[in-house]
């Protein structure tokens, strides 16, 4: 054996251990994406669930707010018929009232000065 030969075994001893030391982080990171792909797996199987869900939770949502819209809907009905018969009962009988209010008090003054006579400094003389 020549002193060539002795070298090029000794770089391709170190080349071996150079190739092993590199395989172990490769082979590590081979785990790491084996674990990764695991994890991804797991959270779409457990997403594609509450997708479902949350489809079904937000057409029931749906459903409820036509239900109250439609609530909301008689109840501005409602409201509008009662300003309108609290309208009508007020022009029906609100002005006849007032007008009874005042004839009522009209007599009332009138039956009030009428039993107390004419007043002192108002009484004619006699002469």
């Amino acid at each position: 054996m020549s002193g060539g030969d002795i070298a090029g075994l000794i770089a391709a001893g170190v080349f071996a251990v150079l190739v092993a030391l590199l395989a172990i982080p490769v082979w590590k990171l081979g785990k790491v994406f084996d674990e990764l792909r695991q994890a991804i797996r797991e959270i779409s199987d457990g997403t594609t669930p509450l997708i479902g869900e949350v489809t079904t939770t937000v057409s029931t949502t749906n459903e409820q707010l036509k239900k109250v819209d439609g609530i909301s809907n008689n109840v501005s009905d409602a409201s509008a018929n009662v300003s309108a018969l609290t309208s009508l009962l007020s022009a029906t009988l609100g002005s006849p009232l007032i007008k009874v209010a005042a004839f009522s008090y009209g007599v009332r003054s009138a039956f009030n000065t009428a039993g107390k006579g004419a007043p002192e400094g108002k009484r004619r003389r006699s002469r």
